[in-house]
């Protein structure tokens, strides 16, 4: 169990058996009265916001999260499979629960899957991934000294902004936290 002087941004915790992240966290002394922490928390499986504020001295639930290793097999519609490195199980996410990371999947990718309760709820991407460039406007001549961005399109459907030199069929590293064009990688 934490104590509400545990309470900080990224901390995951149990409320009523579902898992929440806090999102935000602010202790507070008023000149009368006991202290408190005001919470937002955002539910880690639906994306509901909660805002709770605790007195000093309670306690909250910690969350029974497991990480494992799986690779990303096939994508069926909105079912999304991966199965786990070790035990060779496969298990489905929707693509709502993965959410903007879909953009990044190719297949055999290694991930991390969040469960809570032995329940798949989310994934974890790895920091960068190298996807190839398949559709972009060609650069302009003499343009190559600004740094002026031009649409891309990469192997996995996703569009992404990136510099006049880059050509169709070049790979490209990209940073999965932000969605950015990072470097251009020799094939």
């Amino acid at each position: 169990m934490y104590q509400t002087s545990d309470l900080r941004k990224g901390l995951k915790v149990e409320i009523e058996g579902e898992p929440f992240v806090v999102v935000e966290a602010q202790f507070v002394k008023p000149g009368k009265g006991n202290a408190f922490t005001r919470c937002k928390m955002k539910s880690m499986i639906s994306g509901l916001i909660l805002e709770r504020t605790y007195r000093s001295g309670e306690r909250i639930d910690r969350c029974s999260l497991e990480e494992r290793k799986m690779e990303f097999l096939y994508a069926d519609g909105d079912d999304l499979t991966f199965m786990d490195t070790e035990s060779y199980e496969q298990i489905s996410l929707m693509r709502e629960q993965v959410g903007d990371a879909a953009r990044w999947l190719t297949e055999n990718i290694e991930v991390d899957v969040l469960l809570h309760n032995e329940k798949p709820i989310s994934i974890e991407l790895p920091t960068f991934v190298e996807l190839e460039i398949t559709d972009c406007e060609p650069g302009v001549k003499g343009d190559t000294k600004s740094s002026t961005l031009k649409n891309a399109t990469v192997s996995t459907g996703a569009n992404l902004q990136v510099p006049l030199f880059i050509n169709q069929g070049e790979w490209v590293r990209i940073d999965t936290r932000t969605g950015e064009y990072c470097e251009r990688v020799k094939r």
